[in-house]
């Protein structure tokens, strides 16, 4: 079964609170009045000609979130071809560039170059890490930053003028399912390594908590910094404590973490992993440094039994073939997963719906009408797909679109106010299949 997570949005913005099981999640958004663009009494005349709506992307084609780059930039690209085909009042043009990572920077050549050219909306980064050290200047210039897979909570009282979004939940929904998960696998003791950031230090803290609650004991908790290819000591000391299970919340970092917890003799099926780990490894040396050219390999078995969650929905056979078909039609190598690719399509879906109902490609303008067209400030026509929804709007109604990422339903801070967690298992080949 998926595991559904409501969470219902209020006029504070102080963090949410999450308790609760692994089946049903129940999280209460409290954020400040203002933080999405306020409502406008005025109705905006529905434009006279096609919108010329032009989008940037700062995903990770390179870095250690590499691996989540082809499906976040694979479900943008379909989405982008859908609302052209449709040809109801928006047509979209979309400039691809590369986020890195913390330590290579690409977003420091990206983002200046998108917000030169002009572009209403950016979508990105993937890392939470990687959002904060230019959200700052995106919203500034008032153009939308609209994440796919951001998770760290801290962004829900981002002071952001009303222009940060983003389709995936907080990692207060995410940690209260993995920590759930960990307890009622029957551990009583944990211990946790993790990165040193906003996403590391968010995901940690909400885990830790979720499992003391559940009567579990979190008897090490040891931190690294991005950058570090060393991490004896965070596994000597985590081990030391004998620990029932150990959770790894890194990105690349566990091409080298797991092989070392197996050769201290530390049970694979007792190892869990989140969504920047998440990957479909394999046996094979993966390159994960194209500066460098270095390359890891994850030993058969070292992960088998393992057990990781990720948000999204279980993907319907039809969109994963429309993803794979068109990203493959334009040049690419077929996708291996498709971790947030959902969450990119429907950002770039809702984007251009918010733009038609606006009537204007000004970033501010589309920010205005994101939660209307969610379905996250009231009632509206209940619609699946770009085409319907335009329709729709051209034909004077309020929408509500439901997406492959699931209903959204954006709250005042820009957050989705439904989401699901999966939960999945590896393998001896070290390749995972959704179980929950």
């Amino acid at each position: 079964m998926s595991v559904f997570a409501k969470a219902s949005a209020s006029r504070s913005r102080s963090l949410k609170a999450v308790m609760g099981g692994v089946a049903i999640l129940s999280a209460s958004a409290l954020v400040l009045t203002g933080c999405a663009a306020a409502d406008d009494d005025t109705t905006p005349a529905k434009p006279s000609e096609t919108l010329e709506l032009k989008i940037g992307t700062v995903l990770p084609q390179t870095g250690t979130l590499a691996f989540l780059g082809p499906p976040e930039e694979a479900g943008v690209a379909l989405a982008v071809k859908e609302i052209n085909d449709a040809d109801l009042g928006v047509k979209v043009s979309v400039e691809y560039g590369d986020s890195g990572d913390t330590d290579n920077k690409a977003y420091a050549t990206t983002v200046p170059k998108l917000l030169d050219s002009g572009v209403s909306a950016v979508i990105g980064a993937a890392s939470s890490g990687v959002s904060k050290l230019f959200i700052d200047d995106v919203t500034g210039a008032g153009v939308i930053q609209f994440s796919p897979a951001n998770t760290s909570p801290d962004f829900t009282t981002w002071d952001d003028n009303g222009l940060y979004w983003r389709t995936a939940p907080s990692d207060l929904l995410q940690g209260e399912v993995l920590g759930n998960l960990i307890a009622e696998d029957g551990n009583e003791t944990l211990g946790i390594i993790y990165q040193n950031d906003a996403y590391g230090t968010g995901l940690e803290g909400v885990v830790n908590d979720v499992f003391t609650e559940a009567g579990g004991t979190v008897v090490a908790s040891e931190a690294f910094n991005s950058g570090d290819s060393s991490f004896d000591a965070q596994i000597s000391s985590v081990t030391a404590q004998d620990p029932d299970a150990i959770i790894l919340i890194t990105f690349n970092e566990i091409y080298t973490i797991a092989p070392a917890l197996a050769a201290a003799g530390f049970p694979s099926d007792k190892l869990y992993l989140v969504d920047g780990n998440l990957k479909q490894f394999g046996t094979e040396a993966t390159v994960i440094d194209e500066a460098t050219g270095t390359s890891a390999t994850m030993p058969a078995g070292v992960l088998e039994g393992a057990k990781g969650t990720t948000p999204g929905p279980v993907l319907s056979d039809d969109f994963q073939g429309r993803l794979n078909d068109n990203w493959v039609a334009e040049g690419n190598a077929a996708l291996e997963d498709y971790s947030y690719a959902a969450e990119s399509y429907d950002a770039v879906i809702l984007i251009a719906l918010a733009a038609l109902a606006a009537g204007s490609t000004d970033g501010v303008d589309i920010a205005a009408k994101l939660q209307e067209v969610s379905g996250g400030s009231g009632e509206g026509t209940k619609v699946t797909d770009f085409a319907a929804g335009a329709q729709a709007i051209l034909d004077g109604d309020t929408i509500d679109y439901d997406g492959y990422s699931g209903g959204v339903a954006f709250d005042d801070a820009g957050d989705p106010t439904e989401a699901t967690i999966g939960i999945f298992q590896y393998d001896a080949e070290n390749k995972f299949t959704r179980i929950n």
